[in-house]
């Protein structure tokens, strides 16, 4: 592909003096801005304060690659829908280099439960619910080399941004123009420069420290903050020579919540999958129980859906669990309708919109956020109208995702809480809450006998629609309405997880540690006799 294909998208490639930017952060939503803005004609510098991904193949970009910049580059992600489109609409050639490094496509039509096969006929949108799935290194990796390869960005490694610099407007005061940021060497660490562009995008992600620098220059910065109240540990594995990962089950899971404990497994590129396990910060317990390798497994194994990836015949680990905390949903806005402006700067992915890692839509909105940003800044020259345009698309396209994460996140500190207190949340108080209970258990029930509703619900988890659309269907209302009349009792049957409860795992738990080790040995008669 030659680069007269990258820059007939706009009037700006045409002009000897494209406008000059400087994208901070190489991870996946700083590659794809890069990509996309460097496509449209713009002159991109890209700055990275780690090293390249080394040479070789998709294991040892995972297992030696130092990405100090990315807290969870090795924790689990998902490719959706949403980004899987993205690619195949843009970079279709990029898609077959992840597939040469091991990266598998997974369609709709192979994540059907077995209940639901005989009902499958396809529809249009179905070829838009497919997943990516591999390791983020491997993501990231031929990312990186297909926009050294591919495009006209300027990549410069091991330099990290100790500044951003503004000015004040020349037409109005007091507002702010980003102007250029100040880089130290990694290399060489009493060595500053200053680089100047006419836009600055920040990709440093939830790291990034943009906003505490910016408004101590008297720009105006609103932040929406909440606290999911979990921290998730992550463990990796590659299943055994010449065995095949386990088939879906939908009675075991591989991924549920058990109230006080999220699980799931995130198969990845050639034979590599991670498993993770979410826990409120309040299970002490189990927290300090789950770092120990051999405690992890032995606590997963106590789950039906995980005992078929993680038994001894069938995979072995190839890291210790490793945790994440400080997981925030985060909306950050930098122009509003009244006060002093910010132009010439953007934050695109985590930077600016931060959602709980767990439900894997982070990478998938980045993408989006990064082509948003893209088109916007290709659609007018003027600074205000780009500032205005970005903060409605953002908001029209990536705000009902956020919102809808957000509510998740509180539906599951809700239910944490009252599983750590004893309380049952399936007893409605008041009309408004039996109905919600009753709804919530109609749904999971259709889902699971009514390929029309699973196929809804999976819309929304692929991204490929704004969250719940598919309840404006008159179809689907009417078959959650008519589960409804069945009663809530025998609809609950479907949302229940199979694994230990609460205290059943605290037992098993502390039959873990070192003075328990013994009677656990024992039979309980030869155990209570000692």
């Amino acid at each position: 592909m030659t680069s007269s294909a990258f820059t007939s998208h706009s009037p700006l490639a045409e002009t000897s003096d494209a406008q000059t930017v400087a994208v901070v952060g190489a991870g996946i939503c700083g590659l794809f801005t890069s990509l996309a803005l460097s496509r449209r004609g713009f002159d991109v510098t890209l700055f990275e304060r780690d090293t390249p991904p080394p040479e070789g193949d998709a294991d040892q970009a995972f297992f030696t690659w130092e990405r100090r910049g990315a807290a969870q580059f090795r924790h689990p992600h998902a490719f959706l829908g949403l980004m899987c489109s993205v690619l195949e609409e843009h970079y279709p050639d990029l898609l077959d280099n992840f597939f040469a490094a091991g990266a598998r496509k997974v369609a709709f039509a192979d994540t059907i439960p077995d209940q639901l096969k005989d009902q499958y006929q396809p529809e249009p949108g179905d070829e838009k619910m497919w997943v990516l799935m591999c390791r983020r290194a491997t993501m990231e990796t031929v990312v990186r080399r297909y926009v050294e390869c591919n495009s006209s960005v300027h990549i410069e490694n091991s330099k990290y941004v100790t500044q951003v610099f503004t000015e004040a407007c020349a037409e109005n005061a007091q507002n702010r123009i980003a102007t250029s940021i100040e880089l130290t060497d990694r290399i060489h660490a009493n060595q500053k420069s200053r680089h100047s562009a006419d836009i600055i995008v920040d990709a440093t992600g939830r790291a990034s420290k943009f906003d505490r620098w910016l408004t101590a220059q008297g720009a105006q910065v609103t932040e929406q903050r909440d606290d999911a109240e979990i921290v998730y540990y992550t463990r990796h594995y590659q299943l055994l020579p010449g065995i095949s990962e386990p088939k879906r089950d939908s009675r075991n899971p591989s991924a549920g919540d058990l109230g006080y404990m999220k699980y799931g497994v995130f198969p990845g590129d050639n034979g590599h999958f991670a498993l993770i396990i979410c826990l409120p910060n309040a299970e002490h317990e189990l927290r300090q129980a789950i770092k120990s390798g051999e405690h992890f497994d032995d606590i997963c194994m106590t789950i039906p859906g995980l005992r078929p990836w993680i038994s001894p015949t069938q995979a072995k680990p190839t890291t210790a669990p490793f945790g994440i905390g400080q997981i925030h949903a985060v909306w950050r806005d930098y122009v509003h309708d009244q006060g002093p402006q910010l132009l010439n700067f953007f934050a695109v992915g985590d930077s600016a919109i931060r959602t709980n890692p767990l439900y894997g839509r982070g990478c998938s909105t980045g993408t989006l956020h990064a082509h948003i940003l893209a088109d916007v800044l290709a659609s007018t020259n003027d600074p205000w109208q780009r500032a205005q345009r970005f903060r409605e698309q953002s908001n029209e396209h990536i705000r009902p995702i956020f919102n809808a994460s957000l509510n998740e996140d509180k539906r599951g500190i809700k239910r944490a809480e009252a599983v750590l207190k004893g309380v049952n949340l399936d007893r409605a108080t008041s009309l408004k809450k039996w109905f919600g209970l009753a709804f919530g258990d109609a749904l999971t029930a259709a889902a699971r006998d009514k390929l029309h509703i699973h196929r809804g619900i999976m819309r929304t988890v692929n991204l490929v629609e704004k969250p719940g659309d598919f309840l404006k269907d008159q179809r689907v209302r009417w078959t959650i309405l008519g589960y409804m009349l069945r009663g809530r009792k025998r609809n609950a049957r479907a949302r229940i997880q199979p694994g230990p409860e609460r205290l059943a795992m605290l037992e098993h738990v502390a039959s873990l540690q070192p003075e328990n080790q013994a009677d656990r040995s024992l039979p309980k008669a030869a155990a209570s006799a000692s």
